[in-house]
């Protein structure tokens, strides 16, 4: 059995703030449990919901030194879904009503959790061959590795990864001060390690320690090599990207599928939501007070209200797609400018513009089947996940051409009726327009060829099953690569006790060979 340890900051269903919770929630659930030990660990925040808390049992206790202060730490273990799942207790660092902060709170905090990991992990009984390591909350675990428990026979031999989810997050602050939280020498900060641009850098001494480096698409790979995508950090990452690899993320399959989602008016599948699924537009419109009207184009958003995801260029454009023949229907929460935009339009256009700015699940699934186009226009995705849920509600997605949504949607053709949906190349608010009157012409003018593509889009797979595989055969990767240094240290050591010992022989028999000599001389002296 080869075993794994996945480390991160968050999991679904304990805790979840963005995407990297879902991930670490559904994929262990994936790997082959015939050929893997998959066991996942996290902090154990005081804002996991008690129906979980009180599931957890106690494994064992320990005391550390840890920034100038001696602390407890508890480790409680449960299982879920057929997962093991470890969690680090200190009310200290993980008592608050979040489980991120303030950068500088969250840097000791997830320093912290990188150390006792590793330090619990002998009283567990549990030896990982290979630690995955999600995002910097978990950045300091290969550089403690290489550090503080190398000298330690437990620890040789295991091999880390380092995950990218989104590069931007990297957990940054002055040198001087992750040098005192951390309590790392001044070896780990110069500029081939720790240190960036003045900084210390969790995530970049993740990336130099770590023997590979995984990231969410194939494309983000490519992209977080050049400086417009990597964040300053795309020398060190070009410089490693023999051990780089991008692994599209799946979805849950069995949570999203629209034949069995209880959140949907009306159930489908890929054989009948030619005549199935607008019953769900319908019943959307009416949900939201819109106009009713089965052959209207909708438009569903499901998304944070940043920057990043690209809405710099619908609100540009927001008079205009107002004034097609659309209906726009947006769910999320974020930055205030566009919150108050899609309020203002919804207000001044309620036929056309849904605005609802807050979080529902069972509302974003009903806007995912009851929807014919979703769009996500980002400026950069690492992976994306929600073009993924709409393909699998055989909503089409329309994408700009950037990290995983390149990846997994397939651009339409109209000459060889190929595709899955829509893109643009560049970040421009008149591209992005045009291809949405594009999207929406094909849809008017030619539905049979619109249904074509929906049966496409149902039938593609990006369930976990796929991406579980291309991780197990980097895992299997790392783990051969143990064996042969292994070996390969062995061999070493033997050579160099074959040549200690050859060596002792010659100097005992040069030790003789002077001891007869000198007694020789003795003799013909006398």
């Amino acid at each position: 059995m080869k075993n794994i340890l996945y480390v991160a900051s968050e999991c679904v269903p304990f805790i979840k703030t963005g995407g990297l919770a879902d991930v670490i929630g559904s994929l262990p659930k994936y790997i082959d449990k015939t050929q893997y030990d998959v066991r996942v660990i996290m902090p154990k925040y005081l804002c996991i919901p008690e129906k979980y808390r009180s599931q957890m049992k106690y494994v064992t206790h320990f005391y550390t030194d840890f920034c100038w202060r001696n602390q407890y730490v508890g480790v409680l273990e449960m299982e879920y879904e057929g997962v093991h799942f470890y969690f680090i207790d200190s009310e200290f660092y993980f008592g608050g009503p979040w489980p991120y902060h303030n950068m500088y709170e969250d840097i000791e905090k997830f320093a912290f959790f990188s150390r006792q990991v590793l330090s619990c992990l002998p009283l567990i009984g549990f030896r990982p061959d290979i630690i995955h390591c999600h995002d910097w909350q978990a950045g300091l675990v290969p550089v403690y590795l290489n550090d503080n428990f190398q000298g330690d026979m437990f620890f040789m031999g295991i091999k880390t990864i380092m995950t990218i989810h989104n590069l931007k997050f990297q957990g940054t602050w002055d040198v001087d001060t992750i040098k005192h939280m951390t309590g790392l020498s001044d070896y780990y900060f110069t500029s081939d390690k720790l240190e960036s641009y003045r900084n210390g850098n969790l995530l970049k001494g993740g990336l130099v320690y770590a023997d590979m480096i995984t990231t969410v698409s194939e494309t983000y790979a490519k992209e977080i090599q050049t400086p417009f995508y990597g964040e300053g950090l795309d020398g060190l990452i070009s410089s490693k990207s023999n051990r780089l690899v991008g692994i599209v993320n799946g979805i849950d399959y069995s949570e999203y599928n629209p034949e069995t989602d209880e959140a949907l008016p009306a159930k489908y599948n890929v054989d009948n939501f030619r005549t199935e699924k607008v019953k769900n537009k319908l019943a959307l419109q009416k949900e939201l007070g819109l106009r009713e009207d089965p052959d209207v184009f909708t438009i569903g958003i499901i998304s944070r209200l940043t920057a990043q995801k690209g809405f710099d260029l619908i609100q540009y454009m927001m008079d205009e797609i107002v004034a097609e023949d659309i209906q726009l229907i947006v769910l999320g929460t974020g930055e205030g400018q566009y919150e108050q935009m899609f309020k203002d339009y919804a207000k001044r256009f309620p036929d056309k513009v849904s605005a609802n700015i807050y979080y529902s699940e069972a509302l974003s699934h009903r806007i995912y089947a009851g929807c014919d186009a979703f769009l996500m226009p980002s400026l950069f995705e690492p992976c994306g996940l929600s073009q993924l849920m709409s393909l699998r509600y055989g909503t089409l997605p329309i994408v700009r051409e950037t990290g995983g949504l390149k990846d997994t949607v397939q651009a339409y053709n109209e000459y060889d009726n190929s595709g899955t949906g829509f893109s643009f190349a560049n970040f421009n608010a008149h591209e992005m327009f045009n291809i949405m009157q594009y999207a929406k012409e094909v849809f008017y003018r030619y539905r049979s060829r619109w249904n074509d593509m929906v049966d496409r889009a149902m039938r593609e797979d990006f369930s976990w099953y796929a991406s579980a595989k291309k991780y197990e055969q980097m895992y299997d990767r790392l783990i051969e690569e143990a064996k042969r240094e292994q070996e390969e240290n062995k061999r070493r050591a033997e050579e160099r006790k074959k040549a200690e010992e050859e060596a002792a022989k010659k100097a005992a028999l040069a030790a003789d060979a002077a001891k007869k000599a000198k007694k020789n001389f003795e003799t013909t002296d006398k």
